[in-house]
């Protein structure tokens, strides 16, 4: 087993990124994002010194002053609807009637629910969801690529699973996603996105969790269907999910297992045979360290390419121990000779993390405020671009936050890094943080754009959990909708007066 525990020399030289975690704790203000990138655009949090310093000293790498730059690759038909469907979704009273509306009997009636799901189709949906099938999504990633040069993360919104049929289904379904990327431009289509909960169910990954849990506290405990894999666990991560020793997989259960870790290896054939990366989304904490464990096993098998890994993890930065988690996975997967790819995101669960905790009686796993997970956030991205300086791993900076995005930038240019450079990219929702997105793409940075797509039936119950969960993003759109509707003023000044106004 990995040492659990940072050296206190490597603690010495990451002080300036956790400094801010031990501030004094205050109250939860906001949630975090659907897709793990909820921030607030506007917020002048103090980041971690480095890059404070840097920002401070030097001119910012993006520009967001420009808007005819920024939105040059936008119609203004396009522009008036975007700005329109976030004007909407940033109405409070709509999100909460919506959810009632498709949660209630009333949707049962053939005519009405024709009418409300017409209604999304030309709404919400199409501003936020890449199309209805692959082929659909395919069109929408050219559009995009050759408008803006910006590239897809393709995610086809499936469900949890329930039964090894169903999973296997929504495998045939990933693998679609790789096949449907094939005919489109070389290098439109960044990453097939994944979620373990589709290929695995719930109850088995829950069961797995606990018996990682217990073997982390309890060494001596053998699991004899385990694979080799990298740190899941740091000693600051939640334990009080696994309070009792559990039992052993059934036999039944470990095949269940292997079958999973099976459909994940075939998933990762089939995109490392179309040289398209696969990035595996985050869960609660209760399964994520057999979502962990899935997707290191998975990346000790497939990432054999230093500089084009083909399997990436998930690290939510609002949870108290990713920071610990980041850099023990980091530090195994080097010893080990394996190129490790990580996302960064902030998280996507934060209410009902805090919420199951507070009934087991512990504190929540999550940042105590929204600045602690800022700051741990962008401790995690130096940490993470310091190494790609020194020429190992690579990463994918999922934010909407304006401020991170300007200092990453920065960080990224004063170490040299080139802005062409793959190993590093940021990423943003569809339909999300454009005037972030254009802002790095026009600076010369990689930018994709994470790209759900589905049936509106099965993406629906998706964007409802997401809307419940995390309200607050589609009100902090707000950057976006200024500049767009300044934009648009600036558009008619110059129809009316002529010239460029």
């Amino acid at each position: 087993m990995a040492n659990r525990l940072v050296s206190s020399s490597t603690l010495l030289n990451l002080r300036p990124f956790v400094r801010a975690f031990n501030s004094s704790p205050s109250s939860i203000t906001t949630d975090v994002s659907p897709l793990n990138f909820r921030e607030k655009p506007d917020d002048d949090t103090p980041i971690f010194p480095a890059c404070a310093a840097a920002a401070a000293t030097t001119t910012s790498t993006i520009d967001l002053g420009d808007v005819k730059a920024l939105f040059s690759s936008m119609s203004t038909a396009k522009l008036l609807r975007a700005s329109g469907n976030l004007h909407l979704a940033a109405l409070e009273p709509m999100v909460d009637f919506g959810m009632w509306l498709m949660k209630s009997g009333l949707m049962e009636t053939a005519g009405l629910r024709g009418i409300v799901l017409g209604t999304i189709r030309h709404t919400f949906f199409e501003h936020f969801c890449a199309g209805r099938d692959a082929e659909e999504a395919g069109r929408t990633a050219r559009r995009i690529w050759e408008s803006t040069g910006m590239r897809a993360m393709l995610n086809y919104a499936l469900e949890h699973t329930t039964d090894n049929p169903t999973s296997d289904r929504n495998l045939e379904a990933f693998i679609g996603t790789v096949e449907a990327s094939k005919p489109l431009p070389p290098s439109s289509v960044s990453f097939v996105i994944a979620k373990i909960t589709a290929i695995c169910s719930i109850d088995l990954l829950k069961r797995v969790s606990d018996l990682l849990r217990w073997q982390y506290r309890n060494p001596s405990f053998h699991l004899p269907w385990k694979h080799n894999c990298f740190p899941i666990f740091a000693d600051s991560s939640p334990f009080y999910h696994t309070l009792e020793r559990p039992d052993p997989l059934t036999p039944e259960e470990e095949e269940d297992l292997q079958l999973a870790l099976q459909r994940l290896f075939k998933l990762c054939h089939n995109c490392r045979e179309a040289n398209l990366p696969v990035s595996v989304d985050a869960e609660y904490t209760s399964v994520q360290p057999a979502i962990d464990y899935l997707t290191y096993a998975a990346a000790i098998e497939y990432n054999k390419d230093k500089n084009n890994p083909i399997v990436y993890g998930t690290i939510q930065a609002y949870l108290k121990d990713s920071m610990d988690r980041l850099f023990l996975a980091a530090q195994a997967a080097d010893k080990m000779g394996v190129p490790i790819g990580f996302k960064l995101v902030r998280g996507a669960y934060l209410c009902s993390e805090t919420q199951l905790a507070s009934s087991l009686g512990y504190d929540s796993p999550v940042h105590n405020s929204i600045q602690e997970t800022h700051a741990c956030y962008n401790g995690c991205a130096s940490f993470l671009l310091d190494r790609i300086a020194n020429g190992s791993g690579t990463v994918v900076l999922a934010t909407h936050n304006i401020e991170s995005g300007k200092l990453l930038a920065t960080k990224a240019r004063e170490l040299g890094i080139s802005k062409e450079d793959h190993k590093v990219q940021f990423a943003q929702l569809y339909g999300m943080s454009e005037s972030l997105s254009f802002a790095l793409k026009n600076a010369g940075f990689q930018v994709s754009k994470y790209m759900a797509y589905g049936p509106i039936e099965k993406v629906l119950p998706y964007l409802l959990r997401r809307a419940e969960e995390n309200r607050g993003l589609l009100s902090s759109s707000s950057l976006d909708r200024l500049l767009m509707r300044k934009e648009l003023k600036r558009r008619v000044k110059a129809a009316v007066l002529g010239g460029d106004s």
